[in-house]
């Protein structure tokens, strides 16, 4: 039988109060908090089973008994003046139910609590109680932090040097740089020229062969998944050339009736036949065509896009292509296996439920497009500076990263110009205004890449390199903030061998493993490598691991940094201002001979061969006779070399402001160091200056060519004579009668 809130007829014990008293607490009951519910229900099914087992003991089988036992605890609070009355009244109704009989018991304890004191000290107990649950309660969790496991191993695939070791030469401005599986760096100037390089394992990096590869600058580069084949076009001549990498060789050339914009390698390992899809530029088709046969098309793609297609990539692992259109249009299609259809290995089927609409609501277009190793995620770098990650499976916009300048500039007041002096900073932001006045023409060679654990996004910005880990949304590393230089492109090379490289030599033992001398292991070491260029430069420029002031400074035969690889170009060479019959051997030491007295100075020939050529031949032909000392600054340096007077004037012997040069030994950590004057990077002219005292803020802005060592006490007089405050020229003019080189 049931039991139900109306007692039936029969046998009862007590008066009909309780009965009454019984049917209130039950309704009471009902009225609590959902917690004191759940509390009370599982204290009376509990009670209930124990007491229904003991009664079948005793009871005929064919009796059903059934005992529900219900406890009610009451407080009141009575207050006078300052004393507190508390009454705990536990109200204890049992029921037992036998057939027809009912047996109801209450039960009724009660406690009397007396308080007295002051109010402001004695609270009720009940709000005592909601205060203490309050204190007691656990703080608010705080949601937590995204860790990446193995995070630290990843990263020793991606360079942790600060300032790049090497850089090598073009003959013009630098546009491109690729690296492949195959270990090989692929770079491309705005001359049509082509170079390779070969990565060599703990040992940098060796020139391999160059190519003049079109008459005009490159459209586009792109590789193929395993780094085998490399392909270049040139939009204005019309042909798009093929390269076998591994042999550095060019193996075919495809002429086109139409001009070519971009091109893309679409095919898998398995295929047999590797092919390209060339985009056209004048209209939305892609033309899929053998690389390694003619230029007709095996298959052309028409309706997918109505304007010309601005960037295109495909995935090997996914066998999925991404293309997008001038106006911002994202496409998927798929490769020659199924048929250049849509993909049927992704989570959506209408775009509607996408966020494949970003550009066209924004209203750009990217400049980069990327998809990361593993074919989950992809990146690209938009007109309007802002990089979007995107699922690659869902099509849903997972973040976006602000690098616009208006960005930079409010944060900087923040992070103190982000470590920079207020020139470099200023400097910084003016180049960032001159490249948005044509975002499309400045920003077209703008590239991102991923790194092989595809977590973790590196992607050229105003303070350098930025490392983005897409897991925990956070960056990780900031490499290249001190150069001087607006790095535009980035490309990682693989760290560790592939199975081929770690097998060449002599086999591994378990004595070579187990040893700690690293020569042994430098095949299964990671030796990172990340390939930049820069904006209007060139030279690519190459991080590692190892800083490149890290050379003993006692070491004579170390060189520079900068690899000068190349002649110079016809133009220059039509410029020397040497004739055949002067001086042919380097200048070593030079005297200022000035109205305060004799300054001898130690030239650096070999370290600053420019720098130095140019300070000599303006001494020689008398350039700097009668130039006066328009700048001192007490306790820093005497400036010279203007021949306004002004600090605004003076060239170079090439009537053309020329780079700077600067050596890992060469460093203004002493005083009385001679170094070139700058309006910023690779501004040297004429103009040159002394320092009083060690001066390391300026090393790598300005060129040392030369130190002290004779005079010093004219150059410390010099320093020390009164100056108009704004200007800081001497009041008392000082001059540089003539020189003398030795």
């Amino acid at each position: 039988m049931k039991a139900t809130d109306e007692a039936p007829a029969g046998k009862t014990e007590g008066n009909g109060l309780q009965a009454a008293e019984s049917k209130e607490t039950a309704a009471d009951e009902a009225k609590e908090e959902n917690k004191e519910k759940i509390t009370t229900t599982i204290e009376s099914q509990v009670t209930t089973e124990i007491e229904l087992k003991e009664a079948k003991e005793n009871e005929p089988k064919d009796v059903e008994v059934l005992v529900t036992k219900e406890i009610k605890e009451t407080t009141a609070i009575k207050e006078t003046g300052t004393d507190v009355e508390i009454l705990v009244t536990k109200e204890s109704t049992e029921t037992k139910q036998s057939g027809t009989d009912v047996e109801v018991t209450v039960t009724k304890e009660s406690t009397e609590i007396k308080e007295s004191g002051t109010k402001e000290f004695k609270q009720p107990m009940l709000k005592k109680r909601a205060a203490e649950d309050v204190d007691d309660a656990p703080e608010a969790k705080k949601p937590k932090e995204r860790k990446l496991k193995f995070e630290s191993t990843y990263l020793r695939s991606i360079p942790s040097a600060s300032q790049y070791e090497k850089s090598f030469m073009h003959r013009d401005i630098i546009t491109h740089v690729l690296a492949t599986e195959t270990d090989f760096i692929i770079t491309a100037s705005i001359d049509g020229h082509l170079k390779f390089w070969k990565k060599k394992y703990a040992e940098g990096v060796e020139f391999v062969k160059h190519f003049r590869c079109h008459l005009a600058s490159f459209s586009h580069l792109c590789v193929n998944f395993n780094g085998t084949l490399l392909a270049t076009v040139c939009q204005q001549d019309k042909h798009v050339k093929i390269f076998d990498v591994e042999n550095f060789d060019m193996i075919n050339i495809l002429k086109f009736e139409f001009a070519p914009r971009k091109a893309c390698w679409v095919h898998q390992g398995s295929d047999a036949v590797p092919h390209l899809a060339v985009c056209d530029s004048d209209s939305g088709k892609i033309h899929i065509v053998d690389g390694k046969g003619t230029s007709i098309s095996l298959h052309t793609i028409e309706n997918l896009h109505y304007a010309p297609v601005k960037e295109i990539e495909y995935n090997h692992v996914v066998d999925i292509v991404i293309s997008i259109d001038d106006t911002g249009m994202i496409e998927y299609w798929s490769g020659p296996k199924r048929e250049y259809k849509f993909p049927d290995n992704i989570k959506w089927k209408y775009k509607t439920d996408t966020d494949l609409y970003e550009f066209a609501k924004m209203k750009t277009t990217p400049v980069c497009l990327s998809i990361n190793p593993q074919g989950t995620m992809f990146a690209t770098y938009g007109e309007d500076r802002r990089i979007r990650i995107f699922s690659l499976a869902k099509g849903k916009l997972l973040q976006t990263l602000d690098e616009t300048m208006n960005k930079y500039v409010a944060e900087a007041k923040e992070h103190r110009n982000y470590g920079l002096q207020n020139m470099e900073w200023n400097r910084r932001i003016a180049l960032e205004k001159e490249m948005d006045k044509d975002r499309s023409s400045n920003l077209r060679n703008v590239r991102l890449c991923w790194d092989y654990s595809g977590y973790f996004v590196l992607y050229p910005s105003p303070v350098g390199i930025k490392v983005y880990n897409v897991y925990t949304h956070q960056f990780v590393r900031e490499i290249g903030k001190e150069e001087t230089m607006r790095f535009v492109a980035v490309t990682l090379c693989r760290a560790v061998p592939d199975i081929r490289a770690r097998l060449q030599g002599a086999a591994a033992t378990i004595e070579t493993e187990a040893a700690d001398n690293p020569n042994l292991n430098k095949t299964t070491d990671p030796d990172p490598i990340m390939v930049c260029c820069a904006y209007k430069k060139n030279r690519f420029y190459l991080f590692t691991n190892s800083e490149p002031y890290s050379t003993d400074e006692g070491d004579e035969s170390a060189v520079s940094r900068d690899i000068f690889n190349e002649r110079p170009r016809k133009e220059d060479q039509l410029t020397a201002v040497e004739q055949e019959g002067e001086i042919k051997h380097a200048t070593e030491e030079a005297v200022l001979h000035t109205t305060m007295g004799d300054i001898r100075i130690r030239l650096f020939p070999n370290e600053c061969p420019k720098t130095v050529e140019n300070f000599s031949t303006h001494a020689r032909r008398g350039y700097y006779n009668g130039l006066m000392f328009h700048r001192v600054i007490k306790s820093f340096m005497i400036q010279t070399g203007d021949p306004t007077g002004k600090g605004t004037g003076g060239q170079s012997i090439w009537g053309a402001d020329f780079e700077d040069e600067f050596h890992p030994r060469l460093r203004h950590d002493k005083p009385f160091k001679v170094s070139m004057a700058n309006a910023g990077p690779n501004s040297n002219g004429s103009q040159f200056f002394i320092t009083v005292c060690p001066a390391e803020w300026l090393d790598g802005k300005n060129t040392i060519f030369g130190e002290v060592i004779e005079g010093m006490n004219v150059v410390q007089k010099i320093n020390q004579v009164p100056t108009f405050e704004k200007s800081g020229r001497p009041r008392n003019e000082i001059s540089i009668m003539s020189i003398t080189l030795k």
